[in-house]
């Protein structure tokens, strides 16, 4: 609610109003000259423009003086949120791999790097990504307002800690090392949680079941718009299921028994048995991936379709309880193995409509095993609004 005066004294009167200014802007979505701030933000024009010049000296908005919008006499002054402002860190931090993007409030993605990692120097390998995104963009490790780094694992993101981690061996403290780089706000997330929440973006209010598909398996969980967590955090671990009704055992990979089963390396062992078995398979000719398997089977290849269909069944005798006790309007798949398209989605179509009574519309994730990554800086993003917009400005009056 937008207030101009009130009990709460002109300091917090005009921290309120200033937040309802830059919510304006933001929602606006392109340069906005005042007399809409003040429809939108519902202030007077004095107010407005005050809020402006708050917002103007934090750097956090900008004028924009596009000639090609002048029309007669002297062209309007419009305001929009600034490039650049208040950047953000998005980590994805995986056993083999690492990704770190820049982003902005504006949405802008200013640098990407990806980075093998190092087991025995991860925290080395995660600084010098970090020091390289930053340098691309133009930035400084003080410039950052928040990071949000996502992993796989069990992640108690309310301590920051990561509960069970088992293809990450002895991780190290992750938050207490950017923290005191950064000196900003630092979180830790699960990284199916990430991919989900940029899918629930674009279908608010709905329930979904997103899973994150590669090397490992594991799933995001969103009902009306909130990540469904769990009583230990530890909601949509499916990699870790068993297969044959053993206990959860994990390789020197730290995969478990699911992930054993048909993760990608296990997708493409199953693949080889197949293609020595019958050397006529398309398999034999290899180079052999989970996106060749499926795209063999797709095109008729009897070996092959048969690995996918002991991969689908696999799968969804999995997570079919999952979806009949949640009911989700749709099943997404991303991670790598989202990368085999309309192939898997194929496979996996008939066992969904099998093993459930109102099968969940089927799609793919458009960000495929780049989900985690988005989501990550996506969550950064929005927690630095949540503070622009409680306390927009730090002078006083």
């Amino acid at each position: 609610m937008v207030v101009e005066e009130g009990a709460g004294g002109p300091a917090l009167l005009r921290r309120l109003n200033t937040a309802a200014v830059l919510r304006a802007i933001r929602d606006a979505g392109a340069p906005v000259r005042i007399a809409e701030l003040v429809e939108a933000a519902r202030l007077t024009r004095p107010t407005v423009k005050q809020a402006l010049g708050d917002l103007l000296s934090t750097g956090w908005i900008a004028e924009d003086r596009d000639p090609s919008r002048a029309g007669p006499g002297r062209p309007a002054v419009r305001y929009a949120l600034a490039p650049r402002a208040m950047p953000v860190l998005g980590v994805d931090l995986g056993p083999h791999r690492l990704s770190v993007a820049v982003g902005d409030l504006t949405g802008d993605q200013l640098a990407l790097v990806r980075r093998r990692t190092d087991p025995d120097d991860v925290l080395g390998c995660l600084d010098e990504a970090i020091d390289t995104a930053l340098a691309r963009a133009g930035l400084s490790i003080t410039d950052v307002c928040e990071i949000v780094a996502a992993c796989p694992g069990i992640v108690d993101s309310e301590r920051g800690s990561l509960r069970f981690a088992p293809s990450l061996p002895g991780p190290p403290d992750l938050v207490d090392h950017l923290r005191a780089r950064a000196g900003c706000p630092v979180r830790l997330e699960n990284d199916a949680n990430m991919a989900a929440l940029v899918c629930a973006a674009g279908h608010p209010g709905q329930t979904l079941v997103v899973v994150h598909w590669g090397e490992r398996l594991g799933a995001g969980i969103v009902v009306g718009g909130k990540l469904l967590r769990g009583a230990n955090s530890a909601a949509g671990e499916i990699g870790v299921a068993p297969t044959g009704g053993d206990r959860i055992t994990f390789d020197r990979q730290g995969r478990g028994p699911l992930e054993r089963e048909i993760g990608a390396r296990g997708i493409v062992a199953l693949a080889r048995t197949a293609a020595l078995a019958d050397t006529s398979s398309r398999l034999a000719a290899g180079p052999l991936t989970p996106e060749a398997v499926f795209e063999a089977a797709a095109a008729g290849d009897r070996a092959a379709a048969a690995v996918v269909e002991t991969v689908a069944r696999t799968f969804m005798t999995v997570l079919a309880p999952i979806l009949l006790a949640l009911d989700p309007d749709q099943l997404i798949i991303g991670g790598g193995l989202a990368r085999a398209g309309e192939a898997l989605l194929e496979a996996l179509r008939p066992q969904l409509e099998l093993m459930t009574l109102s099968p969940p519309a089927l799609r793919l994730s458009p960000l495929a095993e780049q989900g985690t990554l988005a989501g990550a800086v996506q969550l950064a993003r929005d927690e630095v609004w949540r503070r622009c917009l409680a306390e927009p400005t730090p002078t006083e009056s």
